[in-house]
């Protein structure tokens, strides 16, 4: 490693590495052409084939759409391959991508559309009926369809029916930006962080390093691609490391186990709630998944029991909590190889450019142990938000973004975390740290999911609430939950009141959304 100024701050790097996405996926394509890239129902791609669609595209969106360096595309696209083809199609012309949220309302998407200026869409059919309405506010715009339109739009598959015309690509540095992510809005409103491909590259660098899987290496992403997880974690890591993408449109607990065995799924990135509806599954037992080498999680803690299950149904499983953000471009930490056991609370330690510390009210670093923000510095880090100085002036200090989360570091400079910083409860006077409730409820064993939240009182200020989504054909009842705690944790820790319901509010990367929960108990 070496330190260099990466958009502005001076951070650790690694020194070898390519220049620009770009030259990542074309130094991919020329080791690994025949090995395929994308699964997508019965479509397989290879590298090469990728390739060419690749610059079939490229060609396309330059010559016949001028687009331009500079420009920004919008993807109103689920996992499928023109997700991937596109993403990198822009990559080669310097155009920002804005991967929109399939799952937000109209009025969330145009919102988005016209804080990044976008100008052009590429997007489903399904979302057609929005994307003319929105057409006929941007007539200027571009539109692209994966399907015939009804509306003459461009069709994707005819587009890559042609002959790309070996365009000239601009010249792209590494700081140049890549794409404009909306955050999860878990703390308002949504805020477009700006990646960079040198922010990119780093991080499938981190998780090249820290997970050392062994080749070739096949995942099924079933998160969101639009996603830092799915992106990040799964996608362009795969890219760096001619890895296959196998694609799944959504979820679903059965067909993800076929996958599995089916494609010899080698590598898994999810939420733990995922593992555990996995490991309930009628077809669990029966599925071969002998080919699985790591397994990864984030976005919530994970519980001693469900690790210590999942451990015994699968002992040759390397397993790694990862903690990150999209301003963090996916991983800030991520366990090392087998260290997952005898730390399994730690979100683990730094990736191997990164600088994290722990601070207090006034910004100073506190001693292992002590409780305090988490700010985090290094190549991963975004360079900003699009057009948004006030969020840029407050969310970084001194070249480290401040998380926002609540956490503290052991004498071994392994990380775990305690809350959110707005989410912390005072009652009484005492801090009462989600994860500390939390971690002693997902050991309840009726119980799948939790949150806790403070709600208003007039005598101590907050008390304790938990919402609790249980296993499949469990009923605890409230008293239960609470006698369970009472004998687990200081008496001012044990919730107070206790709601069960059937699912907790998520964003796309799996991370609870306290805030509406929180909206929610204010109207009652």
């Amino acid at each position: 490693m070496t330190r260099e100024r990466i958009h502005g701050r001076n951070v650790y790097t690694v020194k070898q590495r390519p220049s620009n996405i770009r030259n990542l996926f074309e130094q991919t394509v020329k080791k690994y052409p025949t090995r395929e890239v994308i699964v997508y129902d019965e479509e397989r791609i290879t590298y090469i084939e990728l390739q060419k669609q690749v610059h079939t595209l490229a060609d396309y969106l330059q010559t016949n759409c001028s687009l331009r360096k500079g420009d920004r595309l919008a993807l109103l696209l689920g996992n499928r391959p023109e997700f991937i083809q596109t993403f990198l199609a822009c990559a080669y012309l310097g155009i920002i991508v804005v991967p929109l949220n399939i799952r937000s309302s109209e009025e969330e998407l145009k919102s988005m559309l016209n804080k990044s200026g976008a100008k052009m869409i590429c997007g489903e059919k399904i979302f057609e009926n929005f994307i003319q309405q929105w057409k006929a506010e941007n007539p200027k715009a571009r539109v692209l369809l994966t399907d015939k339109s009804d509306h003459d739009y461009d069709e994707m598959a005819d587009i890559l029916k042609k002959e790309s015309s070996a365009p000239s690509y601009p010249e792209i540095e590494e700081e140049d930006p890549f794409y404009i992510m909306f955050t999860s809005g878990t703390t308002g409103d949504p805020k477009g962080a700006v990646g960079s491909h040198v922010n990119v590259i780093h991080s499938a660098l981190h998780y090249r390093e820290v997970f050392q899987a062994k080749e070739p290496v096949r995942t099924l992403i079933a998160v969101p691609l639009f996603h830092v997880t799915g992106l990040i974690g799964q996608l362009f890591y795969m890219l760096l490391i001619g890895g296959t993408n196998v694609l799944m449109k959504k979820y679903q607990t059965g067909p993800f186990l076929e996958q599995i065995d089916k494609e010899r799924i080698t590598f898994l990135f999810n939420v733990p709630t995922i593992y555990i509806m996995m490991m309930s599954h009628e077809k669990f037992d029966s599925t071969d998944m002998t080919s699985l080498d790591i397994a990864a999680f984030g976005g919530a803690p994970m519980s001693q029991g469900t690790i210590e299950s999942l451990m015994k149904a699968l002992p040759d499983l390397s397993l790694h909590n990862a903690y990150g953000a999209t301003e963090t471009t996916s991983p800030a930490t991520i366990m090392p190889k087998m260290k997952g056991y005898s730390k399994m609370a730690s979100i683990g330690q730094p990736v191997p450019t990164g600088e994290l510390k722990v601070v207090n009210e006034y910004g100073e670093e506190v001693a292992p142990g002590d409780v305090g923000e988490l700010y985090i510095k290094g190549p991963m880090i975004v360079q900003g938000y699009w057009e948004n100085d006030e969020a840029n002036m407050t969310s970084f200090d001194q070249g480290y973004w401040k998380s926002g989360d609540m956490a503290v570091m052991d004498e071994e400079g392994f990380f775990y975390m305690m809350d959110r910083k707005k989410d912390m409860i005072n009652r009484g006077g005492e801090k009462v740290f989600s994860a500390d409730v939390e971690n002693v409820l997902y050991g309840h064993p009726d119980v799948l999911e939790a949150a806790i939240i403070g709600v208003p009182d007039s005598i101590f200020g907050e008390r304790v609430k938990a919402f609790i989504v249980p296993r499949d054909g469990a009923e605890p009842s409230a008293s239960d939950i609470k006698n369970y705690m009472k004998e687990q944790m200081a008496d001012y820790k044990v919730p107070e009141y206790v709601e069960i319901i059937r699912s907790l509010p998520r964003n796309p990367g799996g991370k609870i959304l306290k805030n509406q929960l929180v909206n929610a108990e204010e109207k009652k």
